[in-house]
């Protein structure tokens, strides 16, 4: 009887996870801080904590006779440059693409694995900033490194978005969809780069290097995140 049917239930217009959600949250949060600090604080945290290739190099520090900081300070850069930004414009912007991208790899692999995705990416995209600036006292921030990664792992999860896809393998690296895509990209991130376009919300010439070196983490590396993710526990019809 049709008074006895189940009302359908209603879906969210924005479903994010909550992940995301908290993640942009905390980005807003830090870039919160430092807006309301007193500027010669600000200024030291963006000092003490974002990713400065020079601190790196013996020759440089000895050259402007700076002490060498230590190596847990400087291994932790890797990580902390991801928490700040240049204004709320810049905040903003990779706040945007990380709601975009984030979603779908957060549903995927799940809250652990993708902070743990996002991280790494972020990592990555610091250590191709390092490589090509080697020596460098430029300092870079900003989470667009880890977002790059993100979308280069929901490229290659295309084919599993629908409910019924959810088995489907990933998109090979080397797919013609994917490869397209990359090769667009990165030439876009380079030449804005070496424009200084600003594109991300960076003021003046963007870290284009820690964009591709994101990018390539998390293409190459969403394979194997997602053969850890969490297995959806099946339900068993057969009533013998």
């Amino acid at each position: 009887m049709a008074f006895l049917q189940p009302a359908p239930s209603r879906q969210p217009i924005f479903n994010i996870p909550a992940v995301v959600i908290w993640l942009v949250a905390a980005l807003a949060g830090v870039h919160l801080v430092l807006t309301l600090a007193p500027p010669s604080r600000a200024d030291g945290w963006i000092e003490a904590y974002a990713f400065i290739p020079a601190l790196f190099s013996t020759a440089f520090l000895a050259a402007h006779h700076i002490a060498t900081p230590g190596l847990l300070d400087r291994a932790l850069t890797f990580i902390t440059y991801m928490g700040l930004h240049n204004d709320f414009t810049h905040l903003a912007v990779n706040s945007l693409w990380l709601l975009a991208f984030g979603p779908v790899v957060a549903r995927r692999f799940g809250a652990g694995l993708f902070l743990v995705f996002f991280l790494i990416c972020g990592v990555a995209g610091a250590a191709a900033y390092l490589a090509l600036n080697w020596g460098s006292p430029d300092p870079m921030i900003g989470a667009s490194g880890a977002i790059s990664g993100l979308m280069a792992a929901g490229l290659r999860l295309l084919p599993t978005l629908r409910p019924s896809s959810a088995a489907e393998p990933l998109l090979p690296v080397l797919s013609r969809q994917v490869v397209m895509f990359s090769l667009v990209w990165g030439v876009i991130n380079i030449v804005a780069g070496v424009a200084g376009l600003g594109l991300g919300g960076e003021s003046g010439a963007i870290a284009w290097q820690a964009h591709l070196g994101g990018y390539i983490a998390g293409l190459l590396l969403a394979g194997s995140f997602d053969a850890f993710r969490p297995q959806p526990v099946g339900v068993n019809l057969d009533p013998g």
